[in-house]
């Protein structure tokens, strides 16, 4: 009898050490994560000209490894740009990085028959995690509705954005305070959703502008006026042709 009640204590002195090891563990991953989240930072820039740009996000971890800890870009992008969903398939061996949209891109729309939408940028590497990340995406420029004051140029601004960080290892987010618990897709394949972190940045970043050639909404009727013209008379000089030659 004494050794089984003796057996029985053991045990549970076992479980109960194992426990709070569990528990030290937890914690120095989540204080860790906490490192992580103070130190990063999201940086980003604009290459190129034209309707056809390259927006370059610099992400810088921090210094300490945590081994597993994941990264997750979300960009809120405005109507007048689009990220064309058939080039990024076409480039997926050369780029180390995976995209989710919230919806489906509509290539041909106009800026102001379109509304803004929403992408998850998964960086992909293998490993611990890296201190640098870099992400380039390719951004086009929509056409938009032509100026009625004459005006030869429309700007178009792109927020930073938000970086979100992960580890399966800190399940106590509630040690993470004051930073942000966010629910988004754990993956790109959006079969389920996991909590994030969010990274706040230590000052506020305005969005980045450039700008796109629009039409002067002023001359529409002259150009539909010369165009029904020039057409016409394209018609009536063929049709002479044609009745000259007998060309039926």
């Amino acid at each position: 009898m004494y050794l089984a009640l003796f057996t029985v204590l053991a045990c549970l002195w076992t479980c109960h050490c194992l426990v709070e090891k569990d528990e030290e563990q937890a914690q120095d991953h989540c204080g860790l994560l906490k490192q992580y989240l103070e130190a990063s930072t999201v940086s980003v820039e604009l290459t190129k000209r034209g309707f056809h740009r390259d927006l370059i996000n610099t992400v810088e971890l921090g210094p300490d490894t945590l081994g597993d800890v994941r990264v997750l870009l979300v960009h809120r992008w405005p109507s007048g740009v689009y990220v064309d969903p058939y080039q990024l398939a076409f480039m997926s061996d050369q780029r180390d990085w995976q995209i989710l949209f919230d919806s489906t891109i509509d290539l041909e729309m106009p800026a102001h028959k379109t509304s803004g939408f929403l992408t998850y940028i998964y960086p992909s590497y293998t490993g611990p995690t890296p201190t640098i990340l870099k992400v380039t995406i390719p951004v086009h420029g929509r056409y938009h509705e032509p100026s009625s004051v004459g005006e030869m140029f429309t700007s178009v601004y792109i927020d930073h954005p938000e970086l979100l960080l992960r580890t399966e290892k800190c399940a106590q987010l509630n040690l993470l305070e004051p930073h942000t618990v966010v629910d988004a897709p754990c993956t790109v394949n959006n079969s389920s959703t996991c909590s994030w972190v969010r990274v706040h940045q230590q000052q506020e970043l305005g969005p980045l502008s450039f700008q796109l050639p629009v039409g002067d909404g002023s001359a529409v009727v002259y150009i539909c006026g010369g165009t029904l013209l020039a057409t016409m008379i394209c018609c009536a000089a063929l049709s002479k042709y044609m009745w000259k030659h007998q060309i039926i």
